[in-house]
């Protein structure tokens, strides 16, 4: 998203403006020797906010020399402006990073901009900062205490009470600490607060954070012998706000950072359990290599990390008035001795088969008939973004994770980099190095329009109307339809579709085909049920008898259906297949396996191939391949003639359009149809053809392009 600029500096101008930047990559010989440089030497937005009702502030990378400017917008959507004011570009360092790689977060309040990032070129200087016109406040430089190493991943401002004075701004990233208990470096996530109104000390800590404290964040599975399995790596960070804006929920994603599995976890927090941790007591050691302990003495008035607010007594109206015993000890403790746990101290999702890497989260709080839920809508590294809900069972004390839909955002598999939600439009704003796609939040019409498939979605977003699965609304609004079925909490789609039937036939679909099998061959019986979550079930009727078809060493049930590895005469019947999923049970496929006895096919196929030799001079051919409509040669009438006296005349129209599926490849089909452009199918052929040509997804496998 490259950002027009002024007109550029000449090289030794931008050399003696920034002597550090003398071995910049985007010299001309760093370009032609280091292909990929020449991707990073643009200008990549960094930092974008809303500055006012007018304007947007963007700051980016300018080829390693970072600008900031503003963006007219207008007032009004309808206004359609997006005018760069080229007036007031002006440098972004200490704004913006130099590398587009480098992490950074950003979060603007009332026209002061909270960031944090790496403020020089190497990458050497980690800094949280506040900028405004009038002050610049940052962390100590070089103070490994404070920051070590950190990756940014989010910040946000949120007030503790109606009191503006008292707003706290929190950040969240990873950095590196050493373990005592091992002597290594390890990679623990942390978060860090700070005051919205901080300015620093007048003698001490000048232009430094006076209020700066941080504790760690855990997400952890608990295991045997008090042994926890680990997510320390935050990998994005997503605050779900209330009505209450004082309590948002703050979700996290998080990955491991063990060598042996990769596996990823979302915990969520509670505001009382961080401002908890923060107003607990502060983390000491009297020697480097000694443990982390909590400090016992005395805590200087006012407490370091509070505000100079009224709500904390009105004594100070700036931090600059703090006495220096409190700058020294804020300084010295910025560590809190107790790390923040997340809700029911577990995650509320865990993924560990490694098949794919996790990189952006974002929640939404929908309203359904039986309570709420928090829909996870999580993006991988190959274009997928999966929807998720969590259901918390208080009294096993465990967690159920349903995975709802599967959505396949950009054709090309590249790494979701941004989630953004509008709850007002239901829809879903997903980013990638390649583009924004637009997704809806909820596909209900894929659910279909029987009542059970709709309430097994257990989709918080639907509801079975009575007509069909549809968008649900709380009581009252757009509530026209009297029915609504949905059972998010258990899915028990017995008991809420019990008795509903439209015009006497229960609200159920069962395919219903003919397959035709040859001795001694193989063949599958397909069957997807429209739920991954399902159970699937086989069973053979022979007249009266149902029995329930047993895997062996001939018969494979498979995530496609039933594969006979090797037919028999006696496999011949009519299978049904079966789903069952909590409890319910519904019949999905009723398919009738002919078996064609082998002798008399092989013998069949050895007198057409004789037959169509001789009519072609010698030339060998392959089996007929015939569209219904099409007149057949001599050959082609007696091949008919002799397979429809093995299988019988009955099932001719079902044999005509099995033949065609099985031998008749596109190429050769489009060439029939190319040499005969008069002939037309009929309507119950045409008919026949697009459902053949209909390939139902299951919406937790939808495809959005």
């Amino acid at each position: 998203m490259p950002l027009t600029t002024s007109p550029a500096q000449t090289q030794e101008e931008m050399k003696r403006s920034f002597p550090e930047l003398q071995k910049r990559p985007c010299d001309t010989m760093a370009l032609h020797s280091n292909p990929r440089r020449r991707s990073e030497c643009a200008n990549y937005i960094k930092v974008l906010h809303q500055y006012n009702r007018t304007h947007l502030l963007a700051c980016g990378t300018g080829a390693f020399n970072p600008v900031c400017a503003f963006i007219r917008v207008g007032h009004w959507t309808e206004d359609r402006l997006f005018k760069l004011e080229e007036d007031h570009i002006e440098s972004g360092r200490g704004r913006c990073p130099f590398d587009p790689n480098s992490p950074c977060v950003s979060t603007l309040s009332r026209g002061e901009l909270y960031i944090g990032l790496y403020t020089d070129y190497w990458e050497n200087d980690a800094a949280l900062c506040r900028l405004n016109n009038h002050s610049y406040t940052r962390t100590e430089r070089d103070d490994k205490q404070q920051l070590n190493e950190p990756k940014f991943v989010g910040s946000v401002v949120i007030p503790d009470n109606d009191d503006q004075d008292d707003d706290k701004v929190y950040f969240f990233f990873t950095e590196k600490a050493v373990d005592m208990d091992t002597g290594n470096n390890a990679v623990y996530t942390k978060v860090a607060r700070v005051c919205a109104n901080d300015l620093g000390g007048q003698r001490m800590l000048v232009n430094k954070w006076s209020s700066f404290i941080k504790t760690r964040l855990i997400c952890s599975v608990p295991g045997p012998n008090g042994i926890n399995t680990h997510f320390d790596e935050l990998e994005d960070v997503f605050v779900l706000r209330k009505k209450d804006e004082k309590n948002p929920e703050i979700f996290g994603l998080f990955s491991t950072t063990s060598n042996i599995f990769k596996g990823y976890a979302v915990c969520v927090y509670h505001m009382d359990h961080i401002r908890t941790a923060f107003n607990g007591p502060f983390a000491h050691k009297d020697h480097p290599e000694h443990h982390w302990t909590a400090f016992e003495g005395k805590v200087p008035f006012p407490r370091p990390g509070s505000c100079a607010s009224q709500v904390n007594g009105g004594q100070y109206s700036s931090s600059k008035d703090y006495p220096d015993e409190v700058l020294r000890f804020a300084r010295d403790h910025p560590i809190m001795f107790q790390s923040v746990y997340p809700l029911h101290r577990q995650p509320i999702l865990l993924k560990a088969d490694g098949e794919r890497r996790l990189t952006q989260l974002a929640v939404d709080r929908v309203e359904a008939q039986d309570g709420h839920y928090d829909v996870l809508f999580i993006g991988t590294d190959n274009s997928v973004v999966l929807k998720f809900i969590t259901i918390y069972n208080k009294e096993t004390d465990t967690v159920e994770e349903v995975l709802l839909e599967e959505l396949q955002v950009f054709k090309v598999p590249v790494p979701i980099t941004e989630i953004l939600i509008s709850a007002k439009r239901q829809q879903l704003y997903v980013g990638s190095e390649f583009g924004v796609a637009q997704v809806r939040a909820h596909h209900c019409d894929l659910y279909g329009s029987a009542c059970a498939d709709c309430c097994l979605a257990r989709d918080p977003y639907c509801a079975w109307d009575g007509i069909t699965c549809s968008r649900y609304y709380p009581a009252g609004i757009h509530n026209k339809r009297r029915f609504r079925r949905q059972d998010v909490r258990h899915g028990n789609a017995a008991q809420q579709c019990n008795g509903l039937q439209m015009n006497g036939e229960q609200f159920q679909r069962v395919e219903e085909k003919s397959v035709y099998g040859v001795e001694n061959n193989s063949t599958l019986l397909e069957c997807s049920p429209r739920s991954p979550l399902a159970k699937v079930s086989w069973f053979v009727q022979r007249g009266s008898d149902k029995d329930e078809v047993r895997e062996d060493d001939r018969v494979v049930t498979t995530p496609h259906g039933l594969l006979f590895l090797r037919l028999r005469r006696t496999d011949a019947g009519v299978y049904l297949c079966q789903s069952a999923e909590h409890g319910f049970i519904q019949e999905v496929a009723r398919i009738t396996l002919e078996i064609l006895e082998e002798e008399r096919v092989d013998e069949l196929f050895h007198r057409t191939e004789e037959a169509e030799e001789e009519g072609a001079g010698g030339q060998h051919k392959a089996p007929p391949c015939t569209l219904p409509g099409i007149p057949h040669g001599s050959t082609s009438k007696l091949w008919y003639k002799e397979f429809l006296q093995l299988i019988g005349y009955n099932n001719f129209h079902k044999v005509e359009e099995y033949c065609e599926r099985v031998w008749c490849s596109d190429r050769r089909r489009k060439k029939l149809k190319s040499l005969q452009p008069k002939w037309k199918f009929s309507n119950a052929q045409e008919r026949r053809g697009r459902v053949r040509g209909d390939h139902h997804r299951s919406p937790r496998h939808a495809l959005m392009t």
